[in-house]
């Protein structure tokens, strides 16, 4: 490179560089356009085989996708991401995670290949302040969200992130910390929640696999929830391990209830709750999901 090229060359690196800061910065506007709040998600999701078979669930999340509008991105808090401290995925192309076993092959043929949005993992974590949030850029997409996101958006043409699950942190902590992210919805982030309000693996009914059955505990731990849910008394759930045997029996692990508790976190004191795919399956699970919104 001759003198006078060189020269250029300095004189344009640093307008590249201010350009490309610039380029960030409408990016970022563009996806946190102000907007109406998002509706918030709690989605039952159950079995991995949800992802590829055709039944009354996956017609209930093709539904309820029909009903919200589509959003700028999607921040799922699935049950299947435990970690000790709080991360985000970070990256731009997340890969879709194939986080179980003995299934058939063609559930682990399925890509979703949902673009990421750094973004948004950056914005959610200067909003959070209960703790410090790592950008991670290894996770991916669990089961626990693509599974029922691919019926939502089918040509996953939504950016995705998702938060984690503290698993050393208490219930009353996950609620608090949801609640920082409020403002997202406004920014067209659509918040999800995905989990089962019953999950009980140990004691599923393997002979009940394709019955709508539920044992008598588990039925009676969802219907407490539910009440709970629709009287806006969040504190009982939160106090979840002081409602007794069925409860007990209900949520053996907090992994599954806890999204849950990120979606009802985010209800603000007008919006409406509504339930779909209410129905418990192989005993020990039930699919109840929650849509709030204010329509």
């Amino acid at each position: 490179m001759d003198r006078k090229h060189f020269l250029k060359s300095l004189l344009i690196l640093p307008f590249a560089g201010t350009a490309m800061k610039i380029n960030e910065l409408n990016k970022t506007s563009e996806l946190f356009n102000n907007s109406e709040p998002m509706p918030v998600l709690f989605l039952g999701h159950g079995s991995p085989m949800n992802a590829i078979e055709e039944n009354e669930f996956v017609t209930g999340f093709r539904n309820i996708g029909k009903t919200i509008p589509k959003p700028n991105a999607i921040l799922c808090v699935s049950a299947h991401w435990e970690t000790r401290g709080t991360f985000v995925t970070a990256m731009e192309k997340p890969m879709t995670i194939h986080d179980f076993g003995g299934f058939p092959k063609a559930l682990f043929d399925v890509q979703y290949p949902a673009p990421g949005s750094p973004e948004l993992a950056k914005e959610s974590k200067s909003l959070i302040k209960k703790t410090e949030v790592g950008l991670d850029d290894k996770w991916g997409l669990d089961h626990g969200a693509w599974s029922v996101i691919k019926h939502l958006y089918p040509n996953a043409d939504v950016p995705v992130i998702q938060l984690s699950l503290d698993y050393y942190q208490t219930p009353k902590y996950h609620y608090e910390l949801a609640k920082e992210l409020s403002s997202l919805r406004k920014k067209g982030v659509l918040i999800i929640g995905s989990g089962n309000m019953v999950h009980n693996l140990r004691m599923v009914a393997w002979d009940k696999l394709d019955s709508d059955f539920g044992f008598d505990w588990a039925i009676e731990a969802n219907e407490k929830m539910k009440k709970f849910i629709l009287s806006n008394d969040h504190q009982a759930l939160i106090n979840f391990k002081s409602q007794g045997k069925a409860f007990e029996l209900a949520i053996p692990t907090p992994e599954h209830f806890l999204p849950l508790l990120y979606a009802l976190a985010l209800k603000e004191e007008h919006e409406k709750v509504s339930l779909f795919n209410d129905k418990a399956v192989a005993g020990s699970l039930t699919m109840t999901s929650v849509k709030i919104d204010s329509q």
